[in-house]
């Protein structure tokens, strides 16, 4: 892989740089914050569409099986249902490098706001002596679990497709 070589950079000018950039490092933690909510935005609206895809395909699955015309009915619920769920596990290893992108750029942004808040420890006293943001707020532990549903979300549907696609086979041909 190609690699670009610059100078070595001193500490000195990297401090001038970032007092140049943020200017304070209430503007730098404000910089951090913007990026995890526009992050976690996307997360969520990734998530979304990748939901409602899979209902309206669940939605095309079940009215697939329930097919009862008596001419091509069977040929019918053999064939398309696990074309569906076929669908369905490729819709969803399709959704998960995007959905886990975001997941690493908003680690990548809360890192950077609890190393800032780590080594800026009065950036947390605002007002008072409680500070703005305790270490339960800012620790991988706390966020990483509330983007777990939709981190595992993608794995979990393509598991159920896999389950169903089987069972449809299976019944059919039982």
């Amino acid at each position: 892989m190609p690699r670009i070589l610059t100078s070595h950079t001193s500490d000195s000018e990297l401090t001038e740089h970032n007092a140049k950039m943020f200017g304070s490092p209430k503007e730098r933690l404000d910089f951090y914050r913007r990026e995890i909510q526009y992050e976690t935005s996307i997360l969520a609206n990734r998530t979304d569409a990748y939901l409602a895809a899979q209902s309206f395909l669940v939605i095309a699955f079940a009215s697939s099986m329930g097919n009862l015309n008596p001419e091509w009915g069977k040929m019918f619920t053999l064939v398309v249902p696990p074309f569906l769920a076929l669908l369905g596990v490729l819709s969803s290893l399709n959704a998960w490098p995007g959905i886990r992108a975001a997941y690493d750029i908003i680690d990548h942004w809360y890192y950077k706001q609890s190393e800032l808040l780590r080594s800026e420890p009065v950036m947390g006293m605002a007002y008072d002596e409680s500070p703005l943001f305790c270490e339960r707020e800012s620790t991988h532990k706390g966020y990483r679990k509330a983007l777990l549903f939709s981190v595992r979300t993608p794995w979990i549907f393509a598991s159920f497709w896999v389950l169903l696609g089987f069972w449809g086979v299976f019944i059919q041909v039982a």
